[in-house]
């Protein structure tokens, strides 16, 4: 197969990105201002951070500063799966969180839930469907593991249907498909950019300051005073009483959180959209999204227009936490990701992809999200989503907004809340062990699922990663 011919023509950039609907940039902070809360960052966290501050208090004053466009980062070039899991996966959260999983799990429901309400309550279209989610085996082993999920799963509130290889290939057409589970209610897909400009919109209509191409460069404490003073790098000042920082993969501006996020590039095709026969060999009536479960998965979804967003797989982590734009495109990964297409939908031969991009997530050791505060309780923060953020942002969100207070409350007295995970080791140890598990975790598909000395090390310690 050519697969050169099946990229060419493909447009660099974010396929939620390149839509002709996109909100003109807001006006970049021109004075000095003086708010109740500064929000640094415009992706969900910041977002829905702002957002919930004015519902709890329509009198407090919000502004909202970013560094470049609202949603242009993570928020608006993720897959579009709005999970309603806190732990990046019941897998995860058994090996973590066992005593409080089932409170978790309740609590992102009721999360994924009032995002939903949200959406109702401001009008924002963003083409979201509540289809639920897949996860299929391609291999016996993967099967067995989903087998064992799906018994495992109602003891902590999921509800969980296991799928053989005749049952999940009359959901979606593909010969790799051996069998899957089927999350019908904790999970949803969405156009992401238009999500992330709805929240801008809602926050806007309930007076938030937004301040775009306002990158912040310090967060020191105001002179004699209990205040706060955020700095940007064209030298204007925000004083605030409280900051929220929801910076992503992005340096914190919090020396203290640095070592414990890195960022890890992720790439992404979507293809044209498929012809009504095309769809129609492929099934895939019920739109559900899709991640493989390998260690080193793919995740897919259908467009609102029918195409197939591909995703995952490579997870490239650049020595000392390099972050640069010429990053985002990896041909050689494109290549693998296309190859990997055609192996799962051979019938769809012939089609072409539109769209190439790539960029970082946040991950941390514990694989979901972690919150802290400083400067005596007046910054909160919120970081390591490692990709499940959509959904997720609005939950970590209320976490900062309640320890911004400075009273314990149910969320914050959550373990989830209250521990951190291990920091990474400095470099050159920290990239010789991100690349070193990846390894591993490779070698791991290709050897029925069996974990190396080093896996069953870090999962001995609590570092493992079950995707």
């Amino acid at each position: 197969m050519d697969l050169s011919r099946a990229l060419a023509g493909a447009v660099p950039k974010p396929f939620w990105l390149d839509d002709p609907g996109r909100p003109e940039a807001l006006p970049a902070l021109a004075d000095d201002v003086r708010c109740d809360l500064a929000v640094v960052g415009g992706g969900y966290s910041g977002l829905w951070t702002a957002l919930l501050a004015k519902e709890r208090d329509p009198g407090r004053d919000v502004v909202l500063l970013e560094a470049s466009r609202i949603g242009w980062a993570a928020s608006g070039r993720n897959g579009g799966f709005c999970a309603a899991s806190l732990t990046h996966g019941l897998p995860n959260g058994i090996d973590r969180f066992p005593r409080e999983l089932r409170t978790l799990n309740r609590l992102g429901a009721q999360n994924l839930d009032a995002i939903e309400a949200t959406l109702h309550k401001y009008g924002i279209d963003c083409a979201w469907e509540r289809t639920g989610e897949m996860n299929v085996a391609t291999a016996e082993w993967q099967a067995a593991k989903l087998r064992e999920y799906a018994e495992i799963a109602a003891r902590y509130g999921e509800h969980v249907e296991y799928l053989d290889a005749d049952a999940v290939r009359a959901q979606i057409n593909s010969p790799t498909y051996v069998a899957a589970t089927w999350d019908r209610e904790g999970c949803a897909i969405v156009n992401p950019a238009k999500l992330a400009w709805g929240l801008r919109d809602a926050c806007l209509s309930l007076g938030v300051r937004i301040h775009e191409h306002t990158p912040i460069s310090a967060l020191t404490k105001t002179p004699n005073g209990p205040t706060l003073t955020l700095h940007t790098k064209h030298d204007k000042r925000i004083t605030a009483d409280h900051v929220a920082l929801a910076t992503n993969a992005f340096p914190a501006l919090l020396k203290r959180v640095r070592p414990y996020v890195i960022p890890v590039y992720d790439y992404v095709l979507t293809t044209e959209p498929l012809s009504a026969a095309q769809l129609a060999e492929t099934g895939w009536h019920a739109r559900q999204g899709v991640g493989d479960s390998a260690n080193q998965f793919h995740y897919y979804r259908l467009t609102a227009d029918n195409r197939i967003l591909w995703g995952g797989y490579d997870a490239i982590y650049h020595y000392g936490n390099r972050i640069a734009s010429d990053l985002d495109q990896r041909p050689a990964t494109f290549a693998r990701l296309a190859e990997h297409f055609f192996r799962t939908f051979p019938h769809l031969e012939g089609l072409k992809f539109t769209h190439t991009w790539g960029g970082v997530i946040d991950t941390c050791t514990r694989f979901c999200a972690f919150f802290g505060t400083a400067h005596s309780g007046r910054v909160a923060y919120a970081a390591g989503y490692t990709g499940l953020g959509v959904g997720a942002t609005r939950f970590g969100a209320n976490v900062m907004l309640d320890l911004l207070t400075g009273r314990p409350t149910d969320l914050t007295e959550l373990q989830l809340v209250r521990t951190r995970p291990l920091p990474f080791p400095p470099e050159p140890v920290r990239s010789l062990g991100v690349n070193l598990t990846r390894r591993s975790l490779d070698q791991a598909d290709r050897d029925n699922g069996r974990r190396n000395l080093w896996l069953r090390t870090l999962d001995r310690f609590g570092l493992g990663f079950d995707s």
